[in-house]
């Protein structure tokens, strides 16, 4: 079997950039598919597994195809606000935990504007009870005017305006920390110490490289060999000694228009493993 994924997987790693998934070869009850005969041309167990044998493909596996690791959980990490980055606490190929501190921004400017916040919320207090005061309502006593015209009051007097344009930026305020918001592994680090952070621009990116899963794709007269929970096996192009186990958790309910069929199947970690990597999925009998 080993000799099978190491010819295969030489072939595939030439053919693989720029290109999508596709089967790379079907066998139906020992018998190779003749690829005129498949609306797809899928290429043939012997012309992708460079000189194998129709025979020792059928034994090292019932179905070959190749794909793509994938992780389920990738983030890019921004800023909300127009602020200077003081702190970049990550690197490339860090890896950080869910809610820890990653930047932090100068928080100067958003706390200057918090104080003229505070005293723009004190102007309009005292303008508030001017006007009730004004209505014959004692200092005192202001509460004891009715509740429309205590309101009517803080509109006019721009008290409402005022306590909420506070309470903005003393949120603002914790913008200024930017926190992980997934576990996993800091990649595009485009972020530098002391540049500024612009709103919606992507500081760095978080892939989660503790969930990941395998896509590729079949010919649609290979479906009924693939349902939720079907195992496969995978073998990395990089790796292909190695053999990682997973199971299909999802197919496409639709076929395309050259009749494929897309299937996604959950794989368990392994430091060989990595989002992007291309590999070998078989499916049957694997020695």
């Amino acid at each position: 079997m080993t000799v099978a994924f190491v010819a295969l997987s030489m072939v595939l790693t030439a053919c693989h950039h720029g290109q999508k998934n596709e089967p790379v070869g079907v066998e139906s009850q020992g018998q190779v598919l003749d690829p005129a005969d498949s609306a797809n041309q899928a290429t043939s167990p012997r012309d992708s597994m460079s000189g194998m044998s129709a025979k020792e493909a059928a034994y090292a596996a019932d179905f070959f195809s190749k794909g793509t690791i994938e992780t389920v959980s990738e983030v890019a990490v921004t800023s909300r606000i127009n602020a200077q980055i003081v702190m970049l606490g990550v690197e490339m190929g860090q890896r950080v935990q869910k809610g820890q501190v990653v930047v932090r921004l100068d928080r100067t400017a958003t706390e200057d504007k918090i104080v003229k916040g505070r005293a723009e919320l004190e102007r309009a207090e005292f303008q508030y009870q001017n006007i009730l005061m004004g209505q014959g309502y004692k200092r005192g006593a202001l509460d004891q005017a009715p509740a429309n015209i205590r309101e009517m009051a803080r509109i006019n007097s721009g008290y409402n305006t005022s306590k909420a344009a506070l309470r903005q930026l003393e949120h603002e305020l914790t913008y200024c920390t930017i926190q992980a918001p997934i576990s996993g592994v800091v990649t595009q680090l485009d972020a530098v110490l002391y540049a500024t952070a612009v709103p919606g621009e992507t500081l760095f990116r978080i892939v989660d490289t503790e969930h990941l899963k395998v896509c590729f794709d079949i010919l649609e007269n290979e479906l009924q060999r693939f349902e939720i929970g079907t195992e496969i096996t995978v073998a990395p192009v990089s790796f292909p000694d190695d053999r990682h186990h997973a199971h299909i958790t999802a197919v496409s309910p639709v076929v395309e228009k050259n009749g494929v069929v897309h299937l996604e199947a959950t794989l368990t970690p392994h430091p060989h493993l990595k989002p992007g990597m291309s590999v070998i999925i078989a499916y049957g009998k694997v020695d």
